[in-house]
């Protein structure tokens, strides 16, 4: 009897073993939010009438339905859109989430000490994209809304037309301390860094310490969705501010230093004829950029 007592006893520690990572990975899913949204329901809101001109120019290149299928959006979550610039993406996902959920927008607060100097090509979320050739010789350098103006009028544009969609909230942070204290210690589903993680490097920011914020802030489980213009392998960071390119194997070192993993590979923003050596490829042509998926666990 003794030793039919202790085998079911180790039966029963070996299931509750081997069930570990199961309810682990359950509990995991669960706080992402409910089912991620179908291809339809992703189409449907990138169809939506009452977005924007420049939205819809922008999405040629951006993709907005792979990109949200990709990240596997989910309903009712919590997500911070990096140097959310414009809002190009702070407001797909704000609509992707719905009013359940909520979306943040940061943006790194403006120093009044040093001039705004437009990029080479339009950088950021908002901006649909040009090549120089394509813009009149005479036309004047304009310096972009504050992204907390661009975000505010985005939110009051959402609710005046009804739109079922994630309030938008607007964070003037610095980037290695990018959310408020009530998110920072596991308060987020998903954070999103579109296009913009090499100008981190001319800007002097501490990537570091950005990647260490946002693992703090992710939930057990989140995920870390980056995406930008591919450089040449052994450039880094270097050409961040000439090319506005960044190595990818060099960037996913150094946001798996922070303590991520790698989940998946997006290519459908590929582009394997672009010679990756200027900012805009000669002749005109899309940009060779890669879309990462990470995951804290």
């Amino acid at each position: 009897m003794s030793n039919m007592k202790s085998g079911i006893k180790g039966l029963l520690v070996a299931v509750s073993v081997s069930a570990g990572p199961f309810l682990n990975a359950q509990a995991a899913e669960a706080q992402q939010g409910s089912t991620p949204l179908s291809s339809e329901q992703i189409a449907q809101i990138v169809r939506s009438s009452d977005r924007t001109a420049a939205d819809r120019a922008n999405d040629g290149r951006r993709k907005p339905e792979q990109m949200l299928g990709f990240i596997g959006i989910r309903p009712g979550i919590v997500a911070v859109d990096l140097s959310a610039s414009g809002g190009y993406t702070t407001e797909l996902l704000a609509r992707a989430i719905g009013p359940s959920g909520k979306v943040y927008g940061q943006s790194r607060p403006r120093d009044p000490n040093r001039a705004t100097t437009p990029p080479v090509a339009p950088e950021g979320n908002s901006n649909p994209a040009s090549t120089p050739s394509a813009a009149p010789a005479t036309a004047p350098a304009s310096a972009p809304r504050p992204s907390p103006v661009a975000l505010a009028e985005r939110e009051n544009n959402l609710r005046s037309n009804g739109v079922q969609a994630a309030p938008i909230v607007a964070l003037s942070r610095p980037f290695e301390d990018p959310v408020p204290s009530e998110l920072a210690a596991g308060g987020v589903d998903l954070a999103t860094l579109m296009f913009n993680y090499h100008d981190l490097g001319h800007l002097g920011v501490d990537r570091a310490a950005m990647n260490k914020a946002v693992f703090g802030a992710l939930k057990s489980g989140g995920l870390y969705v980056i995406a930008d213009h591919s450089g040449r392998p052994g450039t880094g960071i270097s050409e961040s501010g000439a090319l506005h390119r960044i190595e990818e194997a060099f960037l996913r070192q150094e946001v798996e230093a922070a303590g991520f993993k790698l989940r998946d590979e997006g290519n459908f923003l590929r582009n394997p004829n672009d010679p990756r050596d200027k900012n805009t490829p000669d002749p005109p042509q899309p940009m060779d950029e890669f879309v990462l998926k990470f995951v804290k666990p």
